[in-house]
């Protein structure tokens, strides 16, 4: 959610809580908005068009050369030339202050059933336990120690690819290729992210237990044979 008025991303924050949303992420200007999209490639965005730094249709196309996930423009600039250039720019809907917070919340899960993003409840996926830590895929919620841990989107993809994969040698191409959907490049991005999530699921991150590097070869989620998975 991105928009330079902190009580609009509160208000907004506190009712997407309650209707279950979780992992909100909020930016109050364009610099921070295009960060925070290209390190958690978010299910949905919803954007100001009046920012402090720059202009939500030139933001807009900007993330759209990063992902192509709906984006809600929300605005007070309410006139048809307006509307028309936000969908040309590459928005999916256009909600004009002041709204109602409620339909906000139903705009978005109407996007999100759009782009099959909210998985059906008869397709839930296998939760991961490995005793230390456990994975939800369904609810992004990652528990190391009985502790809830943040996990940021790009990485709780990375974690559950290991999990898809245990005891298989991965190359950083090739897990690059298969995470981040390109073909080429990305092996500081790979490093980055394992070595985050071993400071989030790893006793000693040092001596890793669990992601383990092979050397000259990638890396391998290391689990033991008679350690199953719920």
């Amino acid at each position: 959610m991105v928009d330079d008025d902190q009580h609009i991303l509160d208000l907004l924050l506190t009712v997407f809580e309650k209707e279950g949303f979780q992992n909100c992420l909020t930016a109050t200007n364009g610099a921070e908005a295009l960060f925070i999209t290209t390190q958690n490639n978010p299910h949905i965005i919803l954007l100001d068009v009046m920012l402090p730094d720059t202009d939500g249709f030139t933001l807009c196309n900007k993330i759209r050369s990063e992902t192509d996930v709906p984006i809600l423009f929300l605005t007070a600039k309410t006139a048809d030339l307006d509307k028309l250039q936000g969908f040309s720019f590459g928005g999916d809907d256009y909600i004009t202050k002041p709204f109602n917070p409620l339909e906000v919340v139903a705009r978005v899960k109407a996007q999100l059933k759009r782009s099959t993003k909210i998985p059906s409840p008869f397709s839930r996926k296998k939760i991961y336990d490995f005793g230390f830590f456990k994975i939800d895929p369904n609810t992004g919620k990652l528990t190391v120690n009985g502790e809830r841990v943040e996990c940021p989107t790009q990485e709780m993809k990375l974690l559950l690819y290991f999990c898809e994969h245990p005891n298989q040698i991965l190359s950083k191409h090739q897990i690059y290729k298969d995470v981040w959907g390109e073909f080429f490049g990305g092996d500081s991005t790979v490093m980055v992210h394992i070595r985050r999530l071993r400071e989030k699921i790893e006793e000693d991150p040092s001596t890793p237990k669990w992601i383990k590097t092979v050397r000259g070869l990638g890396y391998v989620f290391e689990v033991a044979t008679d350690e199953d998975v719920s």
